[in-house]
């Protein structure tokens, strides 16, 4: 989660006897875990930036880290084997300021709990997958981008994303079905979790069922037609659509253990997160910008929602807490990617506020109920303000 988030709201499980107010944190954690007071918050975030230098360097003085042999520049995508159409036009709405429907790389939001990027070698990279399996394998990069590869459009979002926040992206992933995968090593009947442990340590717990039920699920190696950009995880992530990044988006991914929720739990279950997470039915708006000033008469309403692995059936707007009015909807591939919608209302000179929800495609129709992002996400209905003139 972002840093924001972690020293906002992270707990941690004391040791026997340690005192709540102490310095100690959690091997591996990466973050104070307590409330600092302002001189340990001044210390920590000159220790972080001091770290971030040093690692700068290093990257400058040890061959291979930025590239060469193992790096991101040295992997070549194969085609994938089941290869998705182009997408059409209509994904699109053309509306200026609406977020677009593919996330460039370099615009997707990153979310984690790394103070610096690991960069792994891809020569050197192995996945483990062991545990409550019948046959125990690791498998190379070479031996992954040789198996049968698929492209899926999937949307992820940040369990921190709060209602109208920016927390969420859409990208076209490549990767081997992780269902495939654990069918290879014989998953036994107890397993119901599948707990991922990325390159620097950290954990992230999967409901083994999700991954088996049909949908999407990815050990992903590609993003938008390039090989992982280091910030989303690679040489090798896992790409889960309809979960929250923090149970089913492990960059960096090195090993994964089947085991059962009652027996580990994942690092952000420790302290006090939702074990299974599922995405809340979710809609923003992103044209007109909060308090924009715009022309009276007609203006466009626009904006994005999403219900990952369920889909979004309609979007409603209201404005001045008026009757609700249905948006129009733009194309989507699947059920697994948010979707655009536009609306035009007719207003006159003044201030007005426009709210906006959706109904996803069970005819669940998004909560008003505001909730903070903890410990399962943020709810509630998207509102903003603009002035007509």
């Amino acid at each position: 989660l972002c840093l924001a988030v972690l020293l906002r709201a992270a707990r941690r499980v004391r040791p026997a006897g340690e005192d709540p107010g102490g310095e100690i944190a959690p091997a591996g954690a990466g973050v104070i875990e307590h409330r600092p007071g302002r001189r340990a918050f001044v210390l920590t975030s000159l220790g972080v930036a001091a770290g971030a230098g040093a690692a700068g360097a290093l990257s400058r003085l040890v061959p291979g880290w930025l590239g060469g042999a193992g790096g991101r520049e040295s992997v070549v995508l194969p085609a994938a084997a089941r290869p998705l159409p182009a997408l059409p036009a209509a994904t699109e709405l053309g509306v200026p300021g609406l977020t677009p429907f593919v996330t460039p790389n370099r615009d997707f939001y990153r979310i984690d709990t790394a103070l610096t990027v690991p960069r792994p070698n891809a020569d050197r990279w192995r996945l483990r997958v062991h545990g409550l399996v019948d046959r125990p394998f690791e498998i190379t990069m070479d031996e992954l981008l040789d198996l049968p590869l698929v492209e899926a459009d999937i949307t992820l979002t940040c369990v921190s994303n709060q209602v109208g926040g920016d927390l969420a992206g859409n990208a076209r992933w490549l990767g081997y079905p992780l269902a495939d995968l654990l069918r290879r090593a014989g998953v036994r009947a107890d397993a119901d979790q599948i707990l991922a442990t990325s390159h620097d340590g950290w954990t992230c717990g999967t409901p083994t069922e999700v991954v088996m039920d049909g949908r999407d699920a990815l050990l992903a190696v590609g993003m938008n037609g390039e090989p992982l950009p280091h910030e989303h995880g690679f040489p090798v992530r896992t790409v889960v659509p309809g979960l929250y990044g923090f149970v089913s988006a492990t960059k960096w991914v090195t090993d994964l253990k089947l085991t059962r929720f009652s027996d580990e739990l994942a690092y952000w279950a420790q302290r006090d997160w939702a074990v299974k997470a599922p995405i809340h039915t979710m809609s923003r708006i992103d044209v007109p910008a909060p308090l924009a000033r715009v022309g009276a008469g007609e203006v466009v309403l626009a904006g994005v929602a999403w219900a990952q692995h369920t889909g979004i059936d309609a979007v409603e707007i209201r404005v001045d807490d008026g009757p609700w009015a249905d948006a129009e909807l733009a194309k989507v591939p699947g059920i697994d990617t948010w979707v655009q919608w536009v609306a035009e209302v007719s207003v006159e000179p003044g201030r007005h506020d426009v709210e906006v929800r959706a109904t996803d495609a069970t005819g669940y129709v998004q909560t008003s109920e505001r909730a903070e992002p903890i410990p399962s996400g943020a709810t509630g209905w998207h509102r903003i303000a603009f002035t007509a003139t």
